[in-house]
Formats: structure tokens, sequence, C-alpha cells
């Protein structure tokens, strides 16, 4: 009877999961520069990796303000030229929406007390 129980619980729980959506293909990533194929792609490699590595970008996550203030230290320090602003937009929309802060599963940090 348990051994019935058993394989319909394992038979139900299969069937469930093989209705889910599964997407397993996940982010196509361009197999030269290792960089996400998406809108701003090709500005971005065509812009960025002529000074430096593909690496430096995927390495790095930041929002919007964070990846403007990296290409205003590249132009301040590194000789990066100035960009035409819609360019820079689309850089600054594939960057912050490709390599934007990642959610993290830590938890936060405990609240140090110390006995009265």
């Amino acid at each position: 009877m348990h051994k019935t129980i058993n394989r319909l619980i394992v038979l139900t729980a299969l069937q469930i999961l093989a209705a889910l959506p599964v997407n397993a293909a996940g982010p196509q990533i361009d197999k030269d520069s290792g960089l996400i194929v998406a809108p701003g792609f090709e500005e971005v490699k065509k812009t960025c990796t002529v000074c430096h590595s593909p690496m430096l970008i995927t390495q790095n996550k930041a929002d919007r303000d964070g990846w403007l203030e990296m290409i205003r230290w590249m132009q301040k320090n590194q000789g990066l030229r100035q960009l035409e602003p819609e360019l820079e937009k689309i850089i600054l929309d594939y960057l912050s929406t490709n390599y934007g802060p990642a959610a993290t599963s830590r938890r936060p940090p405990l609240e140090v007390t110390f006995p009265e």
C-alpha cells in the first residue's frame, strides 16, 4: 500500500514539474566576447572592447549611475572619448539591464549586541 502511495506521489510530482515552463537556454552569450547578446550589444562590443577586455564588463555589476560613474572615470583618467548622447544612452541601457546589481541570497548581517 505504501509503495502505491509513494509511486503516486512521485508520478504526480513529475507531472507537475513537466508542466512548469523551463528557461534552460538562458541569455544568449556571444562566443567571441562572452557578452550577453541583447539590444545594445553591438555598440558596447564596438565601443568598450577597443580599450579593454570584455571580461572587465562581465565581472562588474552596477546600476545605471554606477556604470555612468565608470564611464566618466574612464573619460577623465583613461582617455575615453566623449560619447554621443544617443550612444551613451544605448550603452548605459545595455550595461544596467544586463550587468546590473545581482540579487543576493545572503542574509543581512547580524546585529551586533554587547552584554550590559
